[in-house]
């Protein structure tokens, strides 16, 4: 494949002529020497960088996309909506890890705004309290300005649109299974502390305990969003007796987790307690674990088509349904 500086001498031209017309520069040029210029390159099979043009145009066909965790099976899903939409109509992602960090997010937008990206999509939950929440604000605030698209996928105060699932909501929901299996004292393993989803799923629970005046058998536990986290609170709750009728873990990872210790101790799960978790991953169907199916792909899928049609930056928020998937891990509490 041909240099630049091979085509512009070949179109007699200077290499800077050249670049304005391969990248689409506004520059004025005379039609006779673009039309040379052009069919030049194609002779000698020459094509501009995706960057260089973007350098130019200000503008490239590249989605960022920051997640909290890279594998964690959550943002997998999300992402292959995105990649699935943008890859469809041309664009390219570009998935970067930011490890919980509000710091990190910022450092990846500013690069997301150096490379020209056409949006950016966070994916990310957020914190409460957290003391880098207006810098970030402020970062998506100029990436805006310099027309870079921004979407939120969780329930933050970012100024620009949300997307999301009803954390909330289906906590509640499938709190409201539960109970309706018969279940009375359940046990809710929660996500990491601090983090907005994290509350927003603690509350549906107890929002849900409270409407059924069970407020006082509604116990919460320290948790996280792992495996680990969920096989130590079930532990706990082992050592502990009485077991209560039923777990609720915060997500599937850790209901797994939970199911793990629970079934290692000899508890017969759903014979003696029964266990759910919300987002319904590829994992929680592998062992037949009760939960709530968040539309994740959906989420990503609408964010992506959100950059691509450069719609209004509103600070508006869309919550996609859920719904409850009964499996073989919960079951009718037994009388007596």
């Amino acid at each position: 494949m041909s240099s630049l500086v091979e085509v512009a001498r070949a179109a007699g031209v200077s290499v800077s002529t050249a670049s304005r017309v391969l990248t689409g520069s506004s520059h004025p040029i005379s039609a006779k020497t673009r039309a040379k210029v052009i069919a030049t390159a194609e002779k000698l099979g020459y094509s501009p960088s995706a960057l260089a043009r973007a350098l130019v145009s200000r503008s490239s066909r590249l989605i960022g996309v920051l997640v909290s965790d890279i594998v964690n099976p959550y943002f997998s899903v999300i992402a292959r909506g995105i990649d699935d939409v943008a890859s469809r109509a041309g664009y390219v992602t570009m998935l970067s890890n930011v490890d919980r960090r509000t710091s990190t997010e910022i450092s990846r937008l500013r690069t997301m705004r150096d490379y020209r990206a056409a949006g950016v999509i966070i994916a990310g939950s957020g914190f409460e309290a957290d003391p880098l929440a207006p810098d970030l604000a402020v970062a998506v605030g100029q990436a805006k300005e310099q027309g870079i698209q921004a979407v939120s996928l969780t329930s933050r105060d970012l100024g620009c649109p949300v997307i999301t699932a009803d954390n909330e909501g289906a906590a509640h929901d499938v709190t409201d299974h539960l109970l309706s299996l018969g279940h009375r004292r359940i046990a809710f393993i929660e996500g990491p502390p601090g983090m907005t989803t994290s509350k927003q799923r603690r509350d549906g629970f107890l929002a849900c305990m409270n409407a059924a005046n069970l407020s006082d058998v509604a116990r919460c536990l320290p948790g996280g969003f792992d495996f680990e986290a969920g096989h130590l609170a079930a532990m706990r709750l082992i050592a502990r007796p009485p077991l209560p009728d039923a777990i609720l873990a915060a997500n599937d990872e850790a209901a797994v987790g939970a199911l793990n210790a629970l079934r290692q101790a000899g508890i017969d799960v759903p014979g003696e307690i029964s266990v759910a978790g919300i987002n319904d991953l590829r994992l929680a169907r592998f062992v037949g674990l009760t939960t709530v199916s968040l539309p994740l792909y959906e989420m990503g899928a609408m964010a992506a088509q959100h950059v691509i049609d450069a719609l209004p930056g509103d600070a508006t928020t869309t919550l996609l349904s859920h719904r409850v998937i009964p499996r073989e891990t919960t079951a009718r509490r037994p009388p007596g």
